[in-house]
């Protein structure tokens, strides 16, 4: 497999049993990027379709699982499916369920009940989704997608995400939004919060 795989600038490395997983012949980084991103948009006109938004379980693990699926399912074997291997950062592998149930659950609750902003409520959700880091791979993306459909279905608007800036390759709005995530591991969500706003 090829070394343009492996992980730079915050993103996560794949392991060569993991890379085995690929569905398609790719060599480089940008034909990687390249097919996964036209995965992910048809991903993104699935989700943020009015009928899929009006679903009563879009902050349920179904949804979460099946969001993944769809924004992978052409180029990974694993799309929709938890981690079961150890990573340097994210929850314990045998914790993801869990993580993943709390923080859907809490992002419920708060939208219900007013807590923020449906864009804040969001932000916080993409945050604590990131932190569990429940895929083997598109862990932000997946993240940025599921906090926007979220929004989205409780009357928010989708988030801007450093105005729209390609957070899946390494640059300027990348290290930005990865500064402002370790903020946020503080408790300071300000930075995020004006990030993706």
């Amino acid at each position: 497999m090829s070394d343009v795989l492996k992980g730079e600038d915050g993103q996560t490395p794949l392991t060569p049993d993991e890379q085995l997983g690929l569905k398609l012949s790719i060599l480089t980084r940008a034909q990687l990027n390249e097919n996964e991103g036209m995965n992910i948009d048809a991903a993104r006109k699935w989700a943020m379709d009015p009928r899929v938004l009006l679903r009563a379980r879009i902050l349920g693990d179904d949804f979460a699982r099946e969001l993944h699926r769809r924004m992978f399912n052409l180029v990974w074997k694993w799309a929709g499916l938890y981690r079961i291997s150890e990573r340097n950062l994210g929850w314990e592998a045998s914790r993801i369920t869990e993580g993943v149930h709390n923080a859907l659950g809490n992002a419920q609750y708060q939208f219900a009940n007013d807590t923020h902003t449906p864009e804040e409520t969001a932000i916080r959700l993409h945050y604590h989704m990131v932190v569990i880091h429940p895929w083997v791979n598109g862990n932000g993306r997946h993240a940025r997608l599921l906090a926007d459909a979220a929004a989205s279905a409780w009357g928010g608007a989708p988030l801007s995400w450093g105005v729209n800036a390609d957070l899946a390759n390494p640059g300027s709005a990348r290290r930005i939004y990865i500064d402002a995530l370790k903020k946020a591991d503080a408790g300071n969500f300000e930075e995020l919060i004006k990030f993706c706003r």
